[in-house]
């Protein structure tokens, strides 16, 4: 009987593991297939792109709100668990700022759509919009912090200021393809360095 058990276990392991890459994949692919198609995207697409088959998308995300939600998060996670490696990995804390916030507009263009599909149903969006603030607004402090310290930028930037003022700055540039947010957002992050550090 050990011995079932104890056969039986990596094998369900293995299966467990499969199954949260197979979830990540969809999410990956998902994300992709709503910036470029949008939130209304056939479901076959999706799965084309992740590579499997259309069922093991309903088995993860029975409705379509599931999976628009689980990107949504998905998003946040990879957003907010990118500030600290990034703050490691960079030769300077305003490097490190500067390409968590080019992940940051990665993110936000796909949840411009995710939003608006999400809007319609307040109840599914409320605590989204609430777990969007509770992880990123302190990734984006900490980084902010480090650049203020180390000197490379001047203090006295809100998180939620500089957040929203991104976010602001992205409103549009479905609608106007000649309009491109990122050169506007490197004018803004570079008006806060101190001018020596320039």
């Amino acid at each position: 009987m050990t011995t079932e058990s104890s056969a039986g276990e990596p094998a369900a392991r293995g299966k467990r593991a499969d199954a949260q890459r197979n979830r990540q994949t969809v999410l990956a692919a998902a994300a992709d297939v709503f910036v470029t198609s949008g939130v209304d995207a056939p479901i076959r697409e999706i799965a084309s792109r992740a590579g499997v088959g259309m069922g093991t998308i309903y088995r993860h995300f029975p409705t379509r709100a599931d999976l628009v939600t689980a990107v949504y998060r998905h998003q946040i996670e990879e957003c907010a668990e990118a500030g600290p490696r990034l703050s490691a990995e960079a030769d300077t804390p305003f490097d490190a700022l500067r390409r968590w916030i080019d992940l940051f507009v990665d993110f936000l263009v796909t949840k411009h759509g995710l939003a608006d599909a999400l809007q319609s149903d307040s109840d599914r969006f409320a605590p989204l919009h609430a777990y969007f603030l509770d992880r990123l607004l302190p990734v984006c402090a900490l980084l902010l912090d480090a650049a203020v310290r180390s000197g490379d930028i001047r203090p006295g930037t809100q998180p939620y200021e500089l957040m929203r003022g991104i976010g602001n700055l992205c409103i549009g540039r479905d609608d106007d393809p000649d309009y491109d947010p990122r050169r506007l957002i490197a004018l803004v992050l570079e008006g806060l360095r101190h001018r020596d550090a320039r």
